[in-house]
């Protein structure tokens, strides 16, 4: 008997899931629709545009591989770079000669202040056994509302200069200082999850909580370091945004929530945790914000934007549930 040719279409989708051909479709898509989309100035925009969401999504997948979930990613993002904010103006009105020490004390206070954010949540999963889904929706509500009363729901404005030329607007290596963030970060978390044991323990403590527990593994640490390193990683997020725009509000992050958890899954992270790549995460991160970009240079309404991230979500979940049956066949 004759064994059927295999699709290679379908082993494509088999070996890399609906990732790749999102992304071609999308760029195929918006560059026969317009002809400004693969302009170098757009692809330098898309680049720029990307490290928030890029460092945000690595943060998330850190805490989905753990079977978890923070929705407070965004709210964590305008929390801290109100703190960074108030510390910068503060540091610079006691010491308006020390621009270099007044950055340093603000991008420390806005990743303390994402850290302190990321131990919470994590006591409350690992420690007080708290659903991620309801721990992390009441810290975002607290933390928006915190933020409002940092800032009696003003944004807080008047950021000086260098420190934006510093952080936002200058060149570290020929590039921006986000973009070589977001690559430092990359390869250090590339190296943790693929190179050392902690990592592993992520994937373990996500596969079987209670086989991992059996082995020995402290699963309440992994817990707890996963939350910490994913409100750590959108404290430096807020940082960066406050030097790229030069306010600060508590719902400056509000987008990111949903879009890093769309990278994620769009990427392959499995919601029941134990799977992914950061590697796919970078490209379901730039994917959403060529999707979002397009969208824009086409001139599609924000609500209908919405309504197209919902339902590319939606097919990843599906996509990804045919993937995995397809993959025990």
């Amino acid at each position: 008997m004759t064994k059927a040719p295999n699709n290679p279409l379908k082993t494509a989708f088999i070996q890399l899931g609906i990732l790749p051909f999102l992304l071609v479709a999308a760029i195929a898509f918006f560059a026969l629709n317009e002809s400004r989309f693969l302009s170098s100035l757009n692809i330098f925009n898309v680049a720029r545009q990307s490290t928030f969401l890029i460092m945000i999504a690595m943060g998330q997948m850190i805490v989905l591989l753990t079977a978890g979930l923070d929705l407070s990613v965004g709210a964590v993002v305008g929390f801290a770079g109100v703190v960074s904010a108030l510390v910068l103006k503060a540091m610079v009105a006691a010491f308006p000669d020390a621009m270099v020490l007044a950055a340093i004390v603000a991008m420390g206070s806005g990743v303390l202040a994402g850290m302190v954010v990321g131990l919470i949540n994590g006591i409350g999963v690992a420690l007080l056994n708290v659903p991620p889904f309801m721990m992390t929706l009441g810290t975002m509500t607290s933390l928006v509302g915190v933020s409002l009363s940092m800032t009696k729901g003003l944004p807080v404005t008047q950021i000086p200069d260098a420190f934006q030329d510093m952080l936002g607007y200058g060149r570290m290596f020929g590039m921006a200082p986000a973009m070589v963030f977001t690559i430092v970060l990359f390869i250090a978390m590339w190296l943790l999850l693929n190179r050392t044991t902690v990592g592993r323990y992520f994937y373990a403590v996500g596969s079987n909580i209670r086989a991992a527990q059996l082995s020995g593994i402290n699963t309440k640490r992994q817990l707890m370091l996963a939350y910490l390193i994913c409100s750590a990683i959108c404290g430096m997020v807020g940082v960066l945004f406050l030097a790229r725009t030069g306010s600060a509000e508590a719902l400056n992050g509000s987008n990111y929530g949903l879009q890093a958890v769309a990278a994620c899954v769009i990427a392959g992270v499995s919601l029941f945790g134990g799977a992914g790549k950061v590697r796919d995460v970078v490209l379901g991160a730039v994917f959403i914000v060529i999707l979002t970009n397009g969208m824009n240079l086409i001139r599609v309404e924000s609500y209908v934007q919405q309504i197209v991230l919902g339902a590319i979500l939606i097919l990843a979940l599906v996509a990804d549930q045919l993937r995995t049956r397809l993959i025990t066949r």
